[in-house]
């Protein structure tokens, strides 16, 4: 029965089938007062949105601890969760977790670390191509000695599970550009998104989403839909970020980083992309003044899930006046996202899995 259970076959069947029968999951990440991790699954239809199970957090046993005590959710896929403790200092601790299977794998230390290139800003994305039936975790890194927004390009490292190794992407397939520390990403089609942004002819910044298909292997470039903008009058930096949205994209507005203020300001905005990969079709649902309530995701029936500073959950129909708190806290960096269970680590004996 172990070896059945173990087959790659029957792992994918089950996949399959929980994509099919958990649509009704929808999984919290929360940062808790006591700076413990949390995760649980809620009944996503139920009009209480019952709390159906919490898992158990491994990364507190000793030897499962990250350098900086932290992990943050990169994203999640198929039922593993990509995560990384890059959240309060450079780190090395990349990591897959399936929560189901008590399983995870530690990938190996990346190639650009700040022993080797020094000072660098990451961005992570996590994924499954379907063309080799393979999870990847791509890391860009800009580095900060050469920040010339104008001719520098990312270092990129692809890691793969099937491999359990990482390797360095030609130069030559990176377009310029630079990217936020931890930028969110936004896993769609086969292919991770980020918003990346590059100096323009006229000396401004030009934000755009970066998109790398993981079968592929190849970056390609969506248009954002005209937005406010603000570095030109030296007042502050766009703050703007993207989200999965069905099969397409949605675009997360939050204002701007005044230099005046040192924070953020502004009204949030909302955008989806009706039609993925047509730029007319952007189309804004949402606009919300300051100390208001900030999407920070979507249930699977389109529903926004949105944080409120005093970290109540609240979730809202779009293009209708109805909100309803979901009697749950949440915390700064929480986080949202649909979930189906797998089997998805069990048939790996590899170096770096822990069983747990």
């Amino acid at each position: 029965m172990e070896s059945l259970i173990q087959n790659p076959t029957f792992i994918s069947t089950h996949l399959h089938h929980s994509h099919d029968k958990n649509k009704n999951l929808l999984v919290f990440s929360l940062y808790s007062q006591t700076h413990k991790e949390s995760y649980a699954l809620h009944n996503e239809d139920d009009p209480d949105f019952t709390q159906l199970a919490r898992f158990d957090y491994p990364f507190h046993v000793p030897f499962l601890q990250s350098p900086n005590g932290i992990y943050r959710v990169v994203g999640t896929c198929n039922g593993l969760f990509c995560l990384s403790d890059d959240k309060l200092t450079y780190s090395n601790c990349l990591c897959l977790w399936n929560p189901c299977v008590r399983k995870l794998v530690h990938l190996p230390i990346p190639n650009v670390t700040y022993a080797t290139h020094g000072g660098f800003d990451a961005t992570i994305g996590f994924g499954f191509d379907p063309k080799t039936n393979d999870y990847k975790v791509v890391r860009l890194v800009t580095l900060l000695d050469s920040f010339d927004l104008e001719r520098s390009r990312p270092e990129v490292e692809i890691y793969s599970l099937s491999t359990g190794e990482g390797r360095m992407l030609s130069a030559s397939l990176v377009p310029i550009c630079a990217l936020s520390r931890r930028a969110p990403q936004a896993f769609v089609n086969g292919a991770l998104h980020w918003v990346a942004f590059r100096r323009a002819d006229d000396n401004n910044l030009q934000h755009f989403v970066l998109v790398f298909d993981l079968g592929n292997e190849v970056f390609r470039e969506i248009l954002l839909p005209e937005l406010p903008d603000y570095t030109s009058k030296f007042v502050g930096l766009l703050s703007v970020s993207v989200s999965a949205y069905g099969n397409s994209i949605a675009l997360f507005q939050n204002g701007y980083f005044s230099l005046v203020k040192g924070c953020q300001t502004g009204d949030f905005y909302l955008w989806v992309m009706e039609e993925y990969g047509v730029v007319s079709s952007w189309t804004k649902v949402l606009k919300i003044g300051e100390g208001l309530p900030r999407p920070i995701g979507f249930k699977r029936n389109g529903e926004v899930v949105l944080l409120s500073y005093d970290g109540q959950l609240v979730s809202w129909v779009p293009w209708s006046t109805e909100f309803k708190h979901l009697e749950i806290i949440g915390y700064e960096d929480t986080f949202v996202d649909c979930y189906a269970e797998s089997l998805v680590l069990l048939d790996k004996v590899a170096k770096g899995t822990v069983t747990y």
